[in-house]
């Protein structure tokens, strides 16, 4: 199963975050929100269908997540967790760590934001499209 919604980037997004990076329904961000590498999300947490909720709530649920903008696609690999409530109205964290929250998608991700290629993180900063793809 998968997902697909578009965000923008910003001249702000830094993407130097070791240990988390973030997807935002905010249509704006500071020049300190170092984990955001996407605004105007179309989609939250809440958005997702039931049945990809579901999937991901299982603690062995690899989940991938695709970065893609028009020059460059990055691939994130993390685990879903049952105690994940997949029902923030407004972001998607994605997390190296096991913490949990409302905003979280995934846990044990092999990337954060720091990690991202830096020729998807150049065109965020130009304001480019970025295509987010949750598979689970």
């Amino acid at each position: 199963m998968q997902y697909t919604f578009l965000a923008r980037g910003h001249p702000n997004v830094t993407s130097l975050h070791k240990t988390t990076f973030e997807v935002t329904m905010d249509n704006q961000m500071g020049n300190t929100a170092d984990c955001i590498v996407g605004i105007f999300a179309e989609a939250s947490l809440d958005d997702l269908p039931v049945r990809i909720k579901e999937t991901i709530r299982n603690e062995k649920q690899l989940i991938r997540v695709l970065l893609e903008t028009e020059n460059s696609i990055d691939e994130i690999k993390g685990y879903g967790h049952p105690s994940l409530t997949l029902d923030h109205s407004n972001d998607m964290v994605c997390r190296k760590s096991d913490y949990t929250c409302s905003r979280t998608l995934m846990i044990k991700a092999d990337k954060a934001a720091s990690e991202i290629k830096r020729e998807l993180v150049e065109d965020l900063k130009e304001g480019k499209p970025l295509k987010v793809t949750i598979i689970v």
